[in-house]
């Protein structure tokens, strides 16, 4: 009897290690401590935030014909009123309408792995390539077939580097001159560049770590909002959007999973987010999926 009973002990105490080990591995009593805050602040966030849990999806899991695979990366173009992405199997430029209609595709040349875009002003994007850990400043307008990355600006950083673990997604701040960095994982982090991409040398450029409090297992995109000021974002492997304000306290979450926000299958891989002016969020998953979430009237 006695034996039994440490066994039972012994089989209690492996199997608790375990759910605190699964808990730390995968940031659950960080998510759960968020998610019990952010429903206990309820109204004065929602004024003070864009309040993502009122966000539904409108449209979900919409094929972009046109495109085969590695589907990566979203920005919104205010002058073309569309969305530029990218795809780093066959490196392509991407434009997509609103609705995740393929528009224009032009080819990257010497990008080993593009991973990120984001629009800085009318005709010139950033693109990261993750591997190399560089960011490029390119230009592109009607007559553009080509962009090679021989004739870009690059700024070339060397933080945490770790194989395919790089740079996985931008976000720029115009106000403030900012080009947020994300770093997928390994460890997780938010950089903030000053400079680029209208400088690409010292010591004109600075760059700081962005004091972010991030439960996510990794980060996949990343989308800056003007009017509040607060930074979207995105992991695949927590499938989850969460909402950051000015000093890194995140406010607001959007899940990804089936039976949230209306979808009614998981978002297989997100790999990008994008913000319109009215603040309709577009995110792209790959292999090469399209959705569209817009906030509900209350």
């Amino acid at each position: 009897m006695r034996a039994l009973k440490r066994i039972l002990e012994g089989l209690l105490t492996v199997a608790l290690l375990l759910v605190l080990a699964a808990g730390v591995h995968y940031r659950l009593f960080e998510r759960g401590w968020f998610h019990l805050n952010q429903w206990h602040r309820g109204e004065p966030a929602e004024d003070a935030s864009l309040w993502l849990p009122d966000y539904q999806v409108t449209i979900q899991g919409k094929v972009v014909r046109g495109i085969d695979d590695d589907l990566s990366a979203l920005t919104f173009d205010p002058d073309r009123n569309s969305l530029i992405a990218v795809t780093n199997g066959n490196p392509h430029l991407l434009e997509l309408s609103l609705e995740g209609d393929l528009l224009r595709a032009i080819r990257l040349v010497g990008f080993s792995d593009p991973e990120a875009v984001e629009y800085i002003s009318a005709g010139v994007y950033v693109i990261s390539d993750e591997r190399r850990q560089r960011l490029l400043r390119v230009e592109v307008d009607e007559r553009t077939t080509v962009i090679d990355a021989a004739h870009a600006s690059q700024l070339s950083l060397g933080i945490d580097r770790n194989g395919n673990k790089g740079f996985e997604g931008l976000a720029y701040d115009k106000v403030g001159e900012r080009l947020f960095v994300a770093k997928e994982r390994n460890p997780v982090r938010i950089y903030e560049i000053a400079g680029f991409p209208y400088v690409a040398e010292a010591p004109a450029v600075h760059i700081n770590q962005h004091q972010a409090r991030l439960f996510v297992r990794d980060l996949s995109s990343l989308q800056f909002d003007e009017r509040s000021g607060h930074l979207l974002a995105l992991s695949d492997e927590s499938r989850l959007v969460v909402e950051l304000d000015g000093s890194g306290q995140p406010l607001s979450s959007l899940a990804l999973d089936a039976g949230k926000h209306g979808l009614e299958q998981d978002v297989p891989q997100a790999e990008g987010i994008a913000m319109g002016p009215d603040g309709t969020l577009y995110v792209v998953s790959e292999p090469n999926l399209f959705y569209v979430f817009s906030k509900q009237a209350r």
